[in-house]
């Protein structure tokens, strides 16, 4: 019987097939899953999306499966604000607090260059010299009107200054004098012609006249006058007269501020002459030596009242003519008078 051996070898060939796919199929005990993870880790290409609706996960054993493997970290907590910070503690100065940068000199629009039209428009052509246009003006100083306490009675004195025109030329008056026992004495009138050499400098030229002692005797004169540092004002001039006669006239006096309105006067004055000149009691060579301090107080800046205290001495030749006469050589005075500019 062929047939039948044939049919119980395909049926034994049968249950052997079945046994072993169903021992394939349920026996995962022996599968090795870490190289099935770390296939799963490494995806050469990104898996495609997985439709999990139809997926019945009722079905699914999770009792069996290692979750403590699983990288489920938790989210890291957000990070916590900073603490304001406290500037009242700290060191600003060092600081470098460098300026901000300054705008850019650059115009905003460009500025043409100026050409020669422009510059003749705005500069017209000079054909005369620069000059200052010329302001005349004056100024009158009675530096002493004073009466004296003279040794033979009261006695009266002045000396005084004006000028006219402007700053660099001028014409200067200066005269001074004593009057004794209802006599002059002595009295002297200059005219000359300043022009100013520097700020505070001027160079003189003219005549003078002596109306006393004696006849009147004229000088050609010429000097300098101004105020030398340290604000001495100084005048020294030089003088020709009659009969080849010379003199020698210089004066220099100082203000000493006390208060702004109290101010001392310090002055000294020196005469030198020439040749001898008997009639009028002038000897050669240094003749007299005057100095005087006086003390006044500016009620106003032009009218101040003063006391004061002068001496005069004469040398040489000019004390043996008062000597001849019967004068001293010496004289100390008192003074009180009034200084007036305007």
């Amino acid at each position: 019987m062929p047939s039948l051996r044939y049919c119980s070898l395909a049926l034994s060939l049968g249950l052997a097939l079945t046994g072993a796919a169903q021992a394939q199929g349920h026996d995962h005990s022996k599968m090795d899953h870490a190289a099935h993870q770390t296939a799963q880790k490494t995806p050469a290409k990104p898996a495609a999306a997985v439709d999990h609706s139809t997926m019945d996960h009722s079905k699914m054993d999770h009792a069996g499966m290692d979750h403590s493997g699983m990288g489920d970290t938790k989210p890291a907590a957000p990070e916590a604000k900073p603490a304001p910070m406290d500037h009242s503690r700290m060191d600003h100065s060092r600081m470098n607090q460098a300026k901000p940068a300054a705008a850019s000199g650059e115009p905003r629009e460009p500025i043409p260059q100026p050409t020669d039209a422009d510059r003749a428009a705005a500069f017209a052509p000079i054909n005369l010299h620069m000059q200052h246009a010329p302001q005349f003006n004056h100024y009158v100083l009675i530096n002493r009107l004073e009466a004296v306490d003279a040794e033979h009675g009261n006695a009266q004195a002045w000396e005084g200054q004006a000028w006219f025109g402007n700053d660099t030329d001028r014409l200067w008056l200066r005269s001074e004098g004593e009057r004794e026992d209802g006599r002059v004495e002595s009295a002297n009138l200059e005219a000359l012609y300043g022009r100013a050499i520097s700020p505070w400098w001027d160079v003189v030229v003219g005549a003078k006249h002596d109306l006393r002692p004696e006849h009147g005797q004229t000088w050609a004169a010429f000097g300098v006058q101004g105020m030398s540092p340290y604000k001495f004002e100084v005048a020294a001039t030089a003088y020709i007269g009659e009969a080849g006669r010379t003199a020698l006239n210089f004066e220099a006096e100082y203000e000493l501020l006390l208060t702004n309105r109290l101010i001392l006067q310090p002055l000294i004055e020196v005469d030198v002459y020439g040749r001898d000149d008997p009639q009028r009691g002038i000897g050669a060579g240094l003749s007299t030596v005057e100095a005087g301090l006086r003390l006044r107080y500016e009620i106003t800046r032009q009218f101040a009242p003063y006391l004061g205290v002068t001496w005069e001495r004469a040398f040489g030749d000019t004390a043996d003519y008062r000597r001849a006469a019967g004068e001293d050589n010496g004289d100390a005075r008192l003074v009180a008078g009034v200084r007036v500019w305007f």
